[in-house]
């Protein structure tokens, strides 16, 4: 249970960096609140909250956001929309980057890389799982697939078990060692889109109005287009 002092928020993956290297350490040196961050994939918030589980802010993809407003699990008119994520490919921080311009460029980097990494859980492996399907090119990939349940799919890169990894760009950012070969090819490019909310039955609602303000900032619109993403606030 998180203290009075403190604003626990749930939160998808993708505003990692921008949370962490920027957002996070600025409320704390200007607030009481200290911030207790539950990172995972929309999906593994998705079914906390279905058992129960609460926090005093949730940042998760538009379509579920749209679920927790429906069922009045957070308060609507705290919504505010933050910022589009794109899916990009990964590689060891020094390695050669392989073309994923076009189409037919990616489709033969993914076929001739030694192992591709993917979450299972995440939007962007469950993405990628229809597209290389779509693709016909499922079947090379997936024998030499390296997935993991959830998590940040760019350490398996950095540790040598895989040379290609696919998650949002601004995810991949977030693992030291990983430098990002490029997004997918706009034609076969999907946009996640975050939203944050207020839960309604916050225990610290005034801390979590303050961690609201400051997602809906100037300096938040700044630190996400830093941190792999665009910004969706108004004054960006």
């Amino acid at each position: 249970m998180a203290s009075p002092s403190s604003v626990a928020v749930m939160s998808g993956l993708a505003l990692e960096v921008a949370v962490n290297r920027w957002l996070k350490p600025a409320f704390e040196a200007a607030s009481p609140y200290r911030l207790e961050i539950d990172w995972r994939p929309t999906t593994a918030i998705m079914k906390s909250i279905a058992e129960g589980q609460r926090a005093d802010v949730v940042i998760a993809i538009d379509g579920s956001m749209d679920k927790l407003c429906a069922d009045r699990i957070v308060r609507p008119e705290t919504r505010v929309c933050l910022a589009d994520s794109i899916l990009g490919v990964g590689v060891r921080e020094g390695a050669p980057k392989p073309d994923v311009s076009t189409v037919e460029a990616f489709k033969r980097t993914l076929v001739a890389a030694r192992a591709v990494a993917y979450s299972r859980a995440g939007a962007s492996g469950i993405y990628f799982t229809g597209l290389v399907e779509r693709l016909g090119i499922a079947a090379e990939v997936n024998a030499r697939a390296v997935t993991i349940p959830m998590g940040f799919t760019g350490e398996k890169v950095a540790s040598g078990e895989a040379d290609i990894a696919i998650q949002q760009v601004s995810e991949l950012m977030s693992v030291p060692g990983v430098a990002v070969a490029g997004p997918f090819p706009p034609e076969v490019q999907t946009v996640s889109t975050f939203d944050a909310a207020i839960f309604a039955d916050a225990a610290n609602p005034e801390g979590a109005a303050a961690w609201m303000a400051l997602l809906a900032s100037p300096a938040a619109a700044k630190a996400y287009g830093d941190g792999g993403l665009v910004s969706r606030l108004s004054h960006s």
